[in-house]
C-alpha cells in the first residue's frame, strides 16, 4: 500500500493547484465573500454537478443570474417566489426544485444565521457520518416548509445514497489548505469528511485495490474512506484530487 499511498499523494499534489478551480464548479462560490452566500453557493452549484462539466458550469452561471448574483439576498427576499415552475435549470431540475430547496433553507436562515450554524448547534460534526446526518436534518426543514419532500434537491434514500454532490461541497467548504477548497466551515472536521464517490472515482478506486464493493453506494463510500484514512488520518478527502485526476490527465 505504501506505493498506492505515493501515487495517491502525487496525484493529488498535481491536481489540487489553483489551475483547477476556474475548469470546476468549485469556482462558483468562490466569488463570493461572505459564509451566506459561499455556503448557499457551494450547495446550490454542488445540487446541479451532474453530467458534462462545461455545461454544469453554464447552467450554475444561469442559475446565479437568475438571482442577480446575490442569492442569499434573494433567497431572504423570497424572490424564488416568483419563477417559472417549469423553467430548466439543468437537465431534470426545474424551477420549482430551486424554489423548493430555497423555501426551506430560508427558513434555516432565519433561525440560525448560517448552514454552518445549523450544523454545528445539531452537533453534526459530531456524528460518525455528518453529511448524512446534515441532509436529514435539511430534508426536515425542506419538508416542514413545503408540506412535501423532493429528491431533486438532496437525496432521500440515505441509507443507500453515496451523498456524492453533497460530500464534494462540504469538501470545498471544510477542507483548509488553502488551495482549491476553502475551508469555511467550522461545524465539521475534515477528519470526518467523506469521499465524492462517482463513477469515474469508483473505478479507480477498484483498479488501485483500494474498493471491493461493485456498487457506487453509501456503503462504498464508508469503505473507501476508511481504507483513504488509513493514509492520512486528518485529511482522508484529499485524495478526491488524486483519484479523480488518475486516468483524466487534468
Amino acid at each position: 500500500m505504501e506505493t498506492i499511498k505515493e501515487l495517491l499523494d502525487s496525484e493529488a499534489q498535481r491536481i489540487n493547484n489553483p489551475d483547477f478551480i476556474g475548469r470546476d464548479p468549485v469556482q462558483f462560490p468562490r466569488r463570493f465573500e461572505t459564509l451566506q452566500d459561499i455556503e448557499l453557493v457551494s450547495f446550490l452549484a454542488s445540487m446541479i454537478a451532474w453530467g458534462n462539466r462545461k455545461m454544469i458550469c453554464r447552467d450554475i452561471e444561469k442559475m446565479l443570474a437568475l438571482m442577480d448574483n446575490q442569492p442569499y439576498k434573494y433567497m431572504m427576499d423570497e424572490g424564488y417566489e416568483d419563477l417559472d415552475p417549469r423553467l430548466n435549470i439543468h437537465r431534470t431540475f426545474f424551477g420549482e426544485h430551486l424554489a423548493h430547496f430555497l423555501r426551506g433553507l430560508r427558513g434555516i436562515y432565519a433561525k440560525y444565521g448560517s448552514l454552518d450554524s445549523f450544523a454545528k448547534t445539531h452537533k453534526v460534526g459530531e456524528e460518525e457520518f455528518p453529511a448524512w446526518k446534515l441532509v436529514e436534518l435539511i430534508n426536515n426543514e425542506l419538508e416542514v416548509a413545503n408540506g412535501t419532500s423532493s429528491s431533486r434537491c438532496f437525496p432521500l434514500n440515505l441509507n443507500q445514497s453515496a451523498l456524492k454532490r453533497v460530500n464534494m461541497a462540504l469538501r470545498w467548504l471544510v477542507r483548509d489548505d488553502g488551495i482549491v477548497d476553502m475551508g469555511i466551515w467550522k461545524s465539521i472536521p475534515k477528519s470526518k469528511l467523506f469521499i465524492p464517490l462517482d463513477l469515474h472515482v469508483g473505478n479507480v478506486s477498484r483498479e488501485l485495490g483500494l474498493l471491493s464493493r461493485k456498487a457506487n453506494d453509501r456503503k462504498s463510500v464508508e469503505e473507501l474512506t476508511e481504507v483513504l484514512r488509513t493514509f492520512r488520518p486528518d485529511d482522508p478527502v484529499v485524495y478526491d484530487y488524486a483519484l479523480f485526476g488518475i486516468g483524466i490527465g487534468e
